[in-house]
C-alpha cells in the first residue's frame, strides 16, 4: 500500500489484558462439552449431513488444550520479566548467592 492508506492515523490501542488463563480454559472446557453432547446424537449428525459438527467441537477442545499451555507459558514469560525488571530497578537489594562460605 502507499500513500495515507500505509500510514495508520493514531496509535494503536494497548492490548486489552485480563485473565486469559481462565478465558481460554472455559472456551476450551466449552467445546469439549458440546463435544460430548453431540457425541450419542452421531447416528443422526451422520445421517443428516452434519457430522462435521461433532468433530469441530472435538477440534475446538484439541486447539484449546495447545491454547491453554500456550497462554500459561505467555503469563508464566510476562511474570518472570516483570520480576526481572523489579529486580533490576532495585540496586540497592542484594543479589542471591547460592554459597555463603568463603574458599
Amino acid at each position: 500500500m502507499t500513500g495515507s492508506a500505509a500510514r495508520p492515523q493514531r496509535e494503536a490501542p494497548a492490548p486489552l489484558e485480563g485473565p486469559i488463563v481462565a478465558t481460554v480454559t472455559i472456551g476450551t472446557i466449552i467445546w469439549f462439552v458440546m463435544f460430548l453432547g453431540q457425541l450419542p446424537f452421531y447416528g443422526w449428525f451422520s445421517d443428516h449431513g452434519h457430522a462435521w459438527w461433532i468433530w469441530t467441537c472435538l477440534t475446538g477442545a484439541g486447539l484449546g488444550c495447545f491454547g491453554i499451555w500456550y497462554v500459561r507459558q505467555r503469563d508464566a514469560a510476562i511474570k518472570r520479566a516483570a520480576a526481572a525488571a523489579s529486580n533490576a530497578s532495585e540496586p540497592d537489594a542484594p543479589a542471591p548467592s547460592g554459597d555463603d562460605s568463603t574458599h
